[in-house]
């Protein structure tokens, strides 16, 4: 097991996969779960000539659970120390879903420097929360809803979200019980105020200004029936913010296809990172 302790002493988890000298990728992860969710496409994406960079967020998985810096500013940050400790360059960053607004934030903090492309998946920018300048956005009482649940029994709340929305199961009834007994066990490692804290993180951060500043080719990857993060309020305006932006809309597709849909995505991703 690997650490980085952070400006503020946070124990930083990572890991890397396949060999130092293949084009370097990082992949972060959604709420409120760890480098493990990205394990398919990890390990598909080394075994085809990658070296791929997964970590826990601050709060979540092995990482430390500080009291302090659960907001998207630390998050980013955080990436800029791992990607400077390793010393990468050309970096592709992947986001799903709350790690998309964490490495949309990096490249708003810290330049493009170290980065070659960007890949957004089920994203959470440009913005989730309904304000009076992002009308189209979700009203607080989702969120509020989830910090109910969280504060109220979360474990419980994890269930229901990989039961439910989280995998389309509630569509589909046909989501493996292991995938989603993964989902709820991953949830549950997260620290109870980090998991917390970091819902106000994903919903009310206005990465607007961030995408505004992204000027590396960029791939948008978002399915139409995401029930979390909804095409129109993540994806769609994504890519309508991202000068240049390739969007790819998985139809009929759920919030979590890192599982749902991973050869596809596994192999869109490799596809866009050799483009």
């Amino acid at each position: 097991m690997s650490y980085i302790k952070t400006r503020d002493s946070v124990d930083l988890y990572y890991k890397t996969w396949g060999e130092p000298g293949g084009i370097p990728v990082l992949l972060s992860h959604g709420w409120p779960l760890n480098a493990d969710a990205w394990e398919a496409q990890a390990l598909f994406l080394a075994e085809n000539g990658c070296f791929v960079i997964t970590h826990d967020r601050r709060g979540h998985g092995r990482s430390s659970q500080p009291w302090d810096g659960n907001e998207m500013d630390s998050y980013a940050d955080d990436v800029g120390e791992l990607l400077d400790f390793l010393d990468v360059k050309g970096v592709i960053l992947v986001g799903h879903s709350t790690g998309g607004g964490e490495v949309a934030r990096y490249i708003g903090r810290h330049g493009s420097g170290r980065v070659a492309k960007l890949v957004l998946v089920s994203a959470v920018p440009p913005m989730m929360l309904r304000t009076d300048d992002n009308p189209d956005g979700l009203p607080i009482e989702v969120f509020d809803n989830i910090r109910a649940g969280e504060k109220g029994g979360r474990s419980q709340l994890y269930r229901d979200l990989a039961d439910g929305p989280f995998f389309g199961h509630n569509r589909s009834g046909d989501v493996p019980q292991g995938v989603r007994d993964a989902f709820w066990l991953n949830c549950l490692q997260a620290g109870h105020r980090g998991a917390f804290e970091c819902i106000a993180a994903f919903s009310a951060t206005d990465f607007r200004p961030d995408l505004a500043k992204v000027d590396v080719p960029t791939l948008v990857i978002h399915g139409d029936d995401d029930q979390i993060v909804p095409f129109e309020v993540g994806g769609k305006r994504s890519a309508e913010m991202v000068a240049g932006a390739q969007l790819k809309v998985y139809e009929g597709s759920a919030h979590g296809i890192t599982d749902t849909e991973k050869e596809r995505l596994s192999q869109d991703l490799l596809d866009f990172i050799r483009s």
